[in-house]
């Protein structure tokens, strides 16, 4: 790589490298907090002799708030700054998931892992203070590094709770294993309020002139806007479905048609919040300098859809489709076969950055959502007669392509619009649950091969979608607080 686009991650020295670390490692301390129940859930259901639709309903439960909470704290991180805000969803996460370990009932279960859906939303936070800290040609990587090791708290939650859990020993192992990651995280909120910075020295964090909703720069983009956030509603809905009678009956009929209710009620509000943050400024005129187009947000939206989107899907589900695939598996070895898609965010999510810093934001985004369709067009095809082995060499260079393209999309973030960084991150974020609550939806119809399929369809088609995106070149200008204007270089 040329000088301008390296990245050497062992330099603790340079401050942007120091941030760079200390985020990361606050998005993986979130990961293993939202991911803590999975490895100790054969502790939990006997604990609590739960049924397997009450387990299921806690797997729906972690999900549910994610959506929601990533439009929130992006809202919070463009208005009070990522260091704030991460050290606040740390400690309060915390706490949180000391109620979840010290539940004496299954009530009290289900509602600390809906309330620990939140942590979920971290992720965006890091995204907007590695993007203050790292220049348009090493964003890219940096973005990659932040997302691939931090999604691997999950795979590391997996490998390391049980061992703890079995250490502390007797019925309560698994409490106090929950408690040792809730007071490592809240411990490291203080820390990373104590070592963080928004910015570099000198440099100035843009915020938007109102909050509740993103700043669009024309009529055509407000109503737009409005529309690409009905998806995140109808997914919200699918979730309460799921947990009525007609899913996993963790309440009743009429608690559905009431939460749908208020779900309509929630839409109206911040239809007429998106409406108060835009229409003076719209009347007025936005300055030509000040523009960009929101099929920039919306398509990365989509982007991530399918690939953040069907990781999650396929995570979920890719043990079990390795167990009923292969005969002679045990569930033991059928989830060490699987283990192998998450494994390669430690690689693929950096790598996707590379392209984008490289060989261009629109081609490396293309070229990842095709090599991804393809890939899954490959798995539809697996079946008992496959070699185990070509089963999962298959998997494995479906998932680079997926998490690669996770990197490129979050390579793109932070160059559409600086001062919303936070807000563009959180609705791309939001709409990778609504992929992963679409895909899991379609895979309780369908059998295996038709669900990756589909997934394989969705991914041919924003492939296409890709090619309208602009290529992020030349400047970007904002506006501080004082009035001062500012221009960005972002390649």
């Amino acid at each position: 790589m040329s000088e301008n686009t390296s990245l050497n991650v062992l330099r603790f020295s340079d401050p942007k490298i120091k941030t760079l670390h200390i985020t990361w490692f606050a998005f993986f301390l979130t990961f293993v907090l939202w991911f803590s129940h999975a490895p100790l859930m054969a502790f939990i259901k006997e604990a609590f002799d739960l049924s397997s639709q009450q387990v299921k309903a806690l797997l729906i439960l972690n999900v549910a708030l994610t959506i929601p909470a990533r439009i929130v704290i992006g809202i919070l991180v463009d208005k009070y700054g990522p260091r704030i805000v991460y050290s606040c969803l740390l400690m309060i996460s915390s706490v949180i998931s000391f109620g979840f370990a010290l539940a004496d009932t299954y009530e009290q279960l289900a509602l600390f892992r809906f309330l620990l859906g939140f942590v979920g939303a971290g992720f965006v936070i890091g995204i907007r203070m590695v993007g203050e800290w790292f220049p348009a040609k090493q964003v890219g990587v940096a973005e990659g590094i932040y997302g691939g090791w931090g999604n691997f708290g999950s795979a590391a939650g997996a490998m390391t709770l049980p061992t703890i859990a079995l250490l502390y020993g007797g019925d309560d192992g698994w409490r106090y294993a929950l408690m040792s990651i809730g007071v490592i995280a809240g411990v490291y909120g203080a820390i990373y309020y104590r070592l963080a910075r928004n910015t570099p020295k000198g440099s100035t964090y843009f915020k938007p002139k109102k909050s509740g909703g993103l700043e669009v720069t024309s009529m055509k983009d407000l109503y737009f806007y409005l529309l690409m956030n009905v998806p995140m509603y109808v997914a919200l809905g699918v979730l309460a479905w799921k947990l009525s009678p007609s899913g996993v009956s963790l309440f009743d009929t009429s608690t559905m048609y009431i939460l749908w209710g208020v779900l309509v009620a929630l839409f109206a509000v911040q239809t007429r919040s998106i409406w108060h943050v835009n229409h003076e400024h719209l009347k007025a005129g936005v300055p030509e300098s000040d523009k960009y187009n929101f099929k920039q947000v919306a398509i990365l939206d989509l982007s991530y859809f399918v690939t953040f989107g069907s990781e999650l899907a396929v995570v979920s589900m890719l043990p079990l489709f390795f167990l009923e695939t292969f005969d002679g598996l045990d569930p033991v070895k059928a989830g060490l076969l699987a283990s192998g898609f998450a494994f390669m965010n430690l690689v693929a999510r950096p790598t996707g950055g590379w392209f984008s810093d490289n060989f261009g934001r629109r081609k490396s985004l293309m070229f990842l959502i095709g090599g991804l369709a393809i890939g899954y067009l490959v798995l539809s095809q697996i079946n008992s007669e496959w070699w185990i082995p070509a089963a999962v060499i298959a998997t494995m260079c479906c998932s680079f392509f997926v998490q690669a393209g996770e990197g490129a999309v979050f390579a793109i973030v932070p160059l559409v619009k600086r001062r919303m960084t936070g807000q563009i991150a959180g609705m791309a974020g939001a709409y990778g649950n609504v992929g992963a609550v679409t895909f899991l939806t379609v895979l309780s119809f369908v059998d295996y091969s038709t669900f990756f399929l589909v997934i394989a369809g969705a991914a041919g088609v924003i492939f296409f979608a890709a090619m309208f995106l602009d290529e992020p070149k030349g400047q970007m200008t904002e506006v501080a607080e004082d009035g001062t204007v500012h221009v960005i270089d972002i390649g």
